[in-house]
C-alpha cells in the first residue's frame, strides 16, 4: 500500500508537471504511460501480498503441525515414564526376591566370603611390611582385589591368598642371600649382596638394614646401634663355616628396636645436655688434672734427686730441698742443739710450701664439682618447673632437655669429683713422702749434733 500510494504521489507531481508544459499532446502521452505504470505496479504489489499471505498461512500451518507433534512427543514419552516407573517397581521387587534366593543358595558360602575378605585385608597389612617382599615384592597386589570383591572369591583367587600366607610362613624359617637394590646415606641406590634372616632382619655384610614398605626399598639405619650388637653383624658374616657366632636379632621384625636405637643420645650429646654448668665442671676437672699431673712429675723429679742427695750426703746441692738442708746444717755446725734444731725446722718450713704448693687446689676442685653438679641439678629442676608453667604436663618431651639438664650435671660433677680425689690422694701421699724424708734426715742431723756436743 505504500508503494501505490507513493506511486500516486509521482503520479500526481507529473501530471501537475506536465499541466505546466508547453506541449499538450506531449503531456497526454505521459499521462497514459504513468496511468499503465500505476496499474502495473498495482497488479505487481497485488501479487506480492498475495505470496506473503500464503507464506504465512503456510507457516502458521507448520507451526501448529510441530505444536501437534510436540504434543504427541510429551504424551508418549508421559506414557513412556510410566511404563519404565513400573517396570523399576517390578526390578525392585524382582531383585529383593532374587537377593533373597542368592542369600538361600549361598548357604555357608558367605560366611566363607567374609572370611576370605577378612583374612585377604589382614594379610596384606602382614605381607605389604614384611621383610620377605624385600626378596619378593609385589606378593600383596593380589589380595588386594580379593579384599575390595564384592563378589564370591573364585578358586585361584583363594590360592593367591593360600600361597601368600604360605610363603611368609616358610621364608620367615630361612635364611637367604639375594642381590637388592639398597639406598645410601647419600640419597643414591646401590644393588647389594644382602642376606635376609627370617623374617626379622635383612644385613649386608657389617650393617643392619631395614624395609621401608611405603618405597618398598632397603635402608640403612640412620645410626649404627651399640657397637657390641653392630660389630655381631661382621662377626656372623667373617665367621668360619661350622664355627657359632652370636647375632642380634630384633624381635620386632628391625622396626622398633633397632629404629628407635637412631634416636638414642650418645655420650657426645649426653655430655652437651649439661650446658654452661657442665662446662664449668669440665673445666674444673682439667684444671685439676694438669695441677696434678705437674705436682705428680715434679715431686717424682724432686724424690729422685733426693735419693741421689742420699747417697751422697757429704756434698750437699742447691738443686734438691734435702741438699739445701744439709748446706744449713753445713753453715751452722758450730750452733748448739736448739738453733741448729731451728734453723732446720726453718729450712723445712721454706721448703714445705713449694713441695705441697697446688694440692690443697686439687681437694678445693674435688669439692666444689659436686656442689656445681648439684647448682645444676636445681637449675634444671627450675627450667622443668618453669615448662610447667607454661606447658603444662601433656608433653613429656618439653620437659625432657630441663631434666637432662638437672642429671647430667649431677652425673658430670661426681665424674669430676672420682679422678680429683684419687689425683689429691696420690699426689698428697707423694708429697708427704718428701717431706717425711726431709723431717727425718733433720731429726737424723739433730740427734748425730746433739751426740758430738756430748762427747
Amino acid at each position: 500500500m505504500r508503494t501505490l500510494f507513493k506511486s500516486l504521489i509521482v503520479a500526481v507531481a507529473v501530471t501537475a508537471t506536465a499541466s505546466m508544459a508547453f506541449d499538450a499532446s506531449a503531456n497526454t502521452n505521459r499521462l497514459d504511460q504513468i496511468l499503465e505504470q500505476v496499474k502495473r505496479e498495482r497488479q505487481l504489489e497485488g501479487r506480492v501480498n498475495q505470496e506473503r499471505e500464503q507464506a504465512f498461512i503456510n507457516a502458521r500451518q507448520d507451526q501448529q503441525r510441530l505444536l501437534n507433534e510436540a504434543r504427541r512427543a510429551l504424551a508418549n514419552q508421559e506414557a513412556r515414564g510410566e511404563r519404565l516407573q513400573k517396570e523399576f517397581a517390578d526390578n525392585d521387587i524382582l531383585i529383593a526376591q532374587k537377593e533373597q534366593e542368592l542369600i538361600a543358595a549361598q548357604g555357608t558360602l558367605g560366611e566363607l566370603f567374609g572370611m576370605v575378605r577378612g583374612s585377604a585385608s589382614d594379610a596384606i597389612g602382614v605381607v605389604s611390611t614384611s621383610i620377605v617382599s624385600a626378596q619378593y615384592p609385589g606378593r600383596h597386589e593380589p589380595l588386594r582385589g580379593l579384599a575390595a570383591a564384592t563378589e564370591l572369591p573364585t578358586i585361584p583367587e583363594m590360592e593367591d591368598l593360600w600361597v601368600a600366607l604360605l610363603t611368609e610362613m616358610v621364608e620367615s624359617a630361612k635364611i637367604s642371600k639375594f642381590d637388592a637394590e639398597v639406598v645410601n646415606l647419600d640419597g643414591g641406590t646401590s644393588t647389594q649382596r644382602v642376606t635376609r634372616f627370617g623374617s626379622f632382619h635383612v644385613t649386608t655384610a657389617s650393617d643392619y638394614l631395614y624395609y621401608n614398605a611405603d618405597t618398598n626399598q632397603l635402608q640403612p639405619l640412620g645410626r649404627a646401634p651399640i657397637s657390641r650388637v653392630h660389630n655381631s653383624v661382621s662377626d656372623f658374616h667373617n665367621a668360619r663355616p661350622g664355627t657359632l657366632t652370636n647375632l642380634f636379632v630384633d624381635p620386632t621384625k628391625g622396626n622398633s628396636i633397632l629404629r628407635l636405637n637412631q634416636q638414642r643420645a650418645t655420650l657426645s650429646e649426653y655430655y652437651h645436655q649439661g650446658k654452661e654448668v657442665g662446662y664449668l665442671i669440665t673445666l674444673l676437672l682439667v684444671i685439676g688434672l694438669l695441677i696434678a699431673i705437674e705436682r705428680f712429675v715434679v715431686l717424682t723429679m724432686i724424690g729422685g734427686k733426693i735419693r741421689a742427695q742420699l747417697k751422697n750426703l757429704s756434698n750437699p746441692s742447691d738443686g734438691n730441698p734435702l741438699g739445701r738442708i744439709l748446706k744449713v746444717y753445713h753453715n751452722n755446725k758450730s750452733a748448739d742443739v736448739e738453733n741448729l734444731e731451728l734453723k732446720l725446722d726453718e729450712a723445712i718450713l721454706r721448703e714445705t710450701p713449694k713441695i705441697e704448693r697446688g694440692i690443697n687446689m686439687i681437694k678445693l676442685f674435688a669439692a666444689v664439682a659436686p656442689l656445681m653438679g648439684l647448682l645444676g641439678t636445681v637449675i634444671g629442676m627450675i627450667m622443668t618447673f618453669q615448662t610447667i608453667t607454661l606447658y603444662g604436663t601433656g608433653d613429656p618431651k618439653l620437659m625432657a632437655g630441663d631434666i637432662s639438664l638437672a642429671l647430667v650435671t649431677t652425673a658430670l660433677g661426681l665424674i669430676a669429683a672420682l679422678p680429683l680425689i684419687f689425683a689429691h690422694s696420690i699426689v698428697a701421699t707423694k708429697a708427704k713422702s718428701v717431706l717425711h724424708v726431709l723431717d727425718e734426715q733433720s731429726a737424723g742431723i739433730i740427734a748425730a749434733h746433739a751426740e758430738k756436743e756430748k762427747a
